[in-house]
């Protein structure tokens, strides 16, 4: 059997090793030169069932109104006249509820730790080095009102199995040293001491070569022109490369999935939610933390990966654009200045702007589709790292005429 996977993001790159894994040949088409070009190349690092929290929520209607007038809200809207865009944001309003936003959550959590798991088998199994730090990650409150509130929405994530601690203001000073400087600002926090941190771009390079010595070979650079298919299979895809066939496909292609499978007569719910993050360099001189997090009031996250600092923020309604600007940058560089004013060389900042593949639920869209032989795995939106392994083995399951391991009710194309 023959399997095509259309990107090589890291949920692209995890599939084919599940599917070469059990025997199949697997090719990888994708646009970039290399793998993990664009959503996977700068993320958040941050592998976190421990804030499996989906964004649609009673709060994010108002964040996003407030959007319109103040920039420096972590949601912001972009007004533009993308009918898409409207259409999408009707369906992620209609999930704001209390009741969907929990049920949302609980499956999203129980993805997320399956997920987990499996990276870490394969981590170790294929000796892959990515910069990893499996020391927990902290959720951080600057005041006791939000904390207050952090404390009773942990407990959907307490509900569903997670290890959770609360810690006061020494107590994380305690976990995380290089927060002293900013013990003032410090209310409390929840550590989870089983979420991760690594670079994703690195993970999926390196399992890009256990894959081709396994024999997965890479198409790179190489734009899809147009998807061959008839009313129930797909035939071919064809790129500037050349036309290339087989027996089955995965659509693995993040943001641009909707724009792949539009000619096709599918209308997926997916839409691109842009984030910046930059990242800076240290060094001996500097104190960078040791422990990814994510402070929950202004919405930034930072990781190390080695001599790397790395910070991340914001979720932007703004189409398929991913240019960006330093002002952009501003909101972010003021919280990790606060929080780390040692933590690495400020005035070498690397930037960058990616887009996240979101669907309304924030759950992502897996397996079968109206096509005989096309299986989705795309709209990981915000936790795509944590997710893909777990995403790649369900697809690979059901190709393979298996039932997954864990109940994706509410993951599949309606």
């Amino acid at each position: 059997m023959h399997t095509v996977v259309l990107g090589a993001g890291v949920a692209g790159v995890a599939t084919a090793w599940y599917l070469a894994a059990q025997g199949r040949q697997v090719t990888v088409i994708d646009r970039q030169p290399l793998p993990a070009a664009e959503t996977s190349y700068a993320n958040a690092g941050m592998v976190a069932p421990g804030h499996s929290y989906t964004w649609a929520s009673p709060r994010a209607p108002g964040i996003l109104w407030r959007s319109l007038r103040d920039d420096s809200q972590a949601l912001r809207l972009k007004l533009n006249p993308d009918p898409r865009m409207w259409t999408w944001l009707w369906k992620f309003m209609q999930n704001c509820t209390a009741e969907r936003s929990r049920l949302n959550t609980s499956r999203k959590l129980v993805l997320c730790r399956y997920s987990q798991s499996l990276l870490q088998q394969l981590t170790t199994a294929q000796d892959l080095a990515y910069e990893r730090i499996s020391r927990g990650a902290l959720y951080l409150y600057r005041d006791e009102a939000s904390f207050a509130r952090g404390k009773a929405n942990m407990q959907i994530l307490a509900d569903g199995g997670m290890r959770l601690e609360l810690l006061d203001g020494d107590g994380v000073v305690a976990q995380e040293p290089a927060l002293a400087d900013a013990r003032p600002h410090i209310a409390g926090a929840i550590y989870c001491p089983s979420d991760e941190s690594g670079d994703a771009r690195m993970f999926t390079r390196a399992l890009t070569e256990r894959c081709r010595a396994a024999g997965v070979t890479f198409v790179m650079d190489a734009n899809i022109q147009r998807i061959e298919a008839d009313a129930s299979r797909i035939r071919a895809v064809h790129t500037n490369q050349g036309a290339i066939a087989a027996d089955d496909y995965v659509l693995a292609m993040g943001s641009y999935s909707p724009i792949a499978a539009r000619p096709l007569g599918y209308r997926l719910p997916i839409y691109p939610v842009k984030g910046y993050s930059v990242t800076f360099p240290t060094d001996t001189r500097h104190r960078p933390p040791s422990l990814a997090g994510v402070d929950e009031n202004n919405l930034v996250a930072w990781a190390r990966f080695g001599d790397r600092l790395r910070f991340t923020a914001t979720a932007e309604f703004s189409g398929y654009d991913t240019r960006h600007a330093p002002a952009d940058f501003g909101p972010m560089l003021r919280a990790a200045r606060q929080l780390f004013p040692d933590g690495a060389d400020y005035d070498k900042p690397d930037f960058w702007a990616g887009l996240r593949p979101m669907t309304p639920e924030g759950t992502p869209i897996l397996g079968k589709s109206r096509h005989d032989n096309l299986y989705l795995n795309t709209g990981h939106g915000h936790m795509g790292w944590t997710m893909a392994c777990g995403t790649a083995q369900i697809v690979t399951d059901i190709m393979n005429g298996r039932t997954p391991a864990i109940d994706i009710t509410g993951m599949t194309l309606r």
